[in-house]
């Protein structure tokens, strides 16, 4: 009789006790449970898989691979210039992004477009990824949904191209201004990032205003056939 009291008693604990730990993770606020605070070399959970690691072994700075599944590239270093509202980018893109914001003004009002967001620091992404998430959360969804929802419109801290330094988002007067940067930014060197019906490949949805530098000719082929990024490189590495 004693064994299957003591049996008996031992169930009892631990069902208690993981009843206890489930009521203190819920009480943990979403974004300390599933924040990246980073110091130094951004990581995440692909660091250790080398398919993910080779994805950018060789590759100019310009086709950098950054998105869910590749994160930012250790030790990874950028010069940085302002740009006219405060942004900033990276040095080697400053040239031919002004150039297409020139040429876009034609499109948009006679009006130079906006830059509202250029590099980011891991710090500002966190908060941003944070922030939508709790805006899933208040909408009532669940914890994993909120996540799940967030991450197709703000890239988890680590894996922005906005960390790059050479992604971009711009902001114009009219609509007719992405319709003008669809056509004409790989002349200089832009693509259109995230487009429709790609979103699969990707890894985000579609981001009318998010251009992305990879060079004038890396951004002719993939605006002459169609792709995105992920698929104009896959193509290279055959």
């Amino acid at each position: 009789m004693v064994i299957p009291i003591i049996l008996l008693l031992v169930a009892a604990f631990v069902f208690c006790w993981k009843i206890g730990l489930k009521k203190n993770l819920n009480s943990v606020p979403i974004e300390n449970q599933y924040s990246t605070t980073v110091t130094g070399n951004t990581k995440n959970e692909n660091d250790n898989n080398p398919a993910v690691q080779s994805v950018n072994n060789g590759l100019p700075w310009n086709l950098v691979l950054v998105n869910k599944w590749n994160p930012l590239p250790e030790n990874y270093e950028i010069e940085l210039v302002k740009l006219p509202g405060g942004e900033k980018v990276d040095r080697r893109i400053y040239e031919p992004l002004m150039e297409m914001l020139e040429a876009a003004k034609d499109a948009n009002w006679n009006q130079l477009p906006k830059i509202v967001s250029g590099y980011r620091t891991q710090q500002t992404q966190q908060e941003l990824y944070d922030e939508k998430v709790s805006e899933y959360k208040k909408e009532g969804y669940s914890d994993e949904e909120a996540i799940e929802q967030a991450e197709q419109w703000v890239a988890v801290p680590g894996c922005s191209e906005h960390q790059l330094g050479i992604a971009v988002d711009i902001n114009g007067a009219t609509y007719d201004l992405y319709f003008w940067l669809q056509e004409n930014s790989y002349k200089y060197g832009f693509i259109f990032r995230y487009p429709a019906g790609k979103t699969d490949i990707t890894g985000t949805a579609e981001e009318v205003w998010h251009y992305r530098y990879v060079g004038v000719e890396a951004a002719t082929e993939i605006y002459e056939s169609g792709v995105c990024l992920e698929e104009y490189l896959n193509k290279l590495e055959k």
